[in-house]
């Protein structure tokens, strides 16, 4: 269907999800967002499933948050609310009852890219591109994805590619362990299909346990981040600058920005 901005395949006890707004270079909007986390209930609720394969349709993963709807509501609801829901449903990556295997590709942005390093696994084709460009926004990064950056390469990149947001290749994302392969652009999908079938021919209770313990090990820093995430971006949205960043951008200016 043309509404379908996710959709969900069942294949041989493999999910697939798939971004499916090519158009935009799968930027997320919030509709995309509720069919997101639909599927991952779906999949929370469905006992023959092994893993699943997150991919995208199109020449990209995802291009991040459609930069249009950044701090908009459709709703009145107090921008804590806000931030705290997107968080209750981004739960759906740590309690997930199987594993995640992201498949890279294009430009990886932002709330997307933070969203598959909470993944189990991430491989990339050769011209991917990774970015965390929300500071640039006047916001920061707050799905709970910097954390699991700090784990897996350290305190150095996550301040560079937050605070310069400049784009990391696939090949840097390998030397830091972001990715755990990367393959030449026409084989991504033949590769990460064939990792899933891998783990799903393996024992599932055994699957099950081994990732049990790496949860336990990853998941408490991330999910603490988040609750920091929340009232740091709870005060951004209060603040003169997140308020001329948006007014310069209305206008056509550089912004002037004051600190407060």
């Amino acid at each position: 269907m043309a509404n379908d901005l996710i959709t969900l395949e069942i294949q041989d006890g493999i999910a697939i999800l798939t971004n499916n707004r090519p158009e935009k270079h799968n930027a997320a909007n919030d509709e995309m967002d509720r069919q997101l986390f639909g599927a991952l209930e779906e999949i929370h609720g469905r006992s023959d499933l092994r893993v699943v394969l997150w991919r995208g349709e199109g020449r990209s993963f995802s291009s991040g948050r459609d930069t249009s709807e950044i701090g908009v509501r459709s709703e009145d609801i107090t921008n804590f609310e806000f931030i705290e829901r997107g968080h209750r449903r981004t739960q759906l990556f740590f309690s997930c009852p199987v594993p995640i295997v992201a498949a890279l590709k294009g430009w990886v942005i932002g709330g997307s890219f933070e969203r598959t390093l909470l993944a189990d696994m991430r491989i990339a084709s050769e011209s991917t591109k990774m970015m965390l460009p929300e500071i640039k926004h006047g916001v920061i990064p707050d799905s709970g994805g910097t954390a699991r950056l700090f784990q897996m390469a350290g305190h150095g990149l996550v301040a560079d590619l937050a605070m310069t947001c400049r784009a990391m290749d696939a090949e840097e994302a390998l030397r830091h362990g972001v990715v755990s392969r990367v393959v030449p652009d026409d084989q991504l999908e033949e590769t990460a299909l064939e990792v899933c079938q891998q783990i799903a021919a393996n024992p599932p209770f055994a699957v099950k346990m081994f990732r049990r313990t790496l949860s336990r090990i990853a998941n408490p820093l991330a999910q603490q981040t988040m609750q920091e995430e929340s009232m740091g971006m709870t005060a951004i949205y209060e603040t003169d600058d997140y308020a001329e960043m948006k007014s310069a951008r209305a206008e056509e200016r550089d912004p002037e920005y004051r600190g407060r």
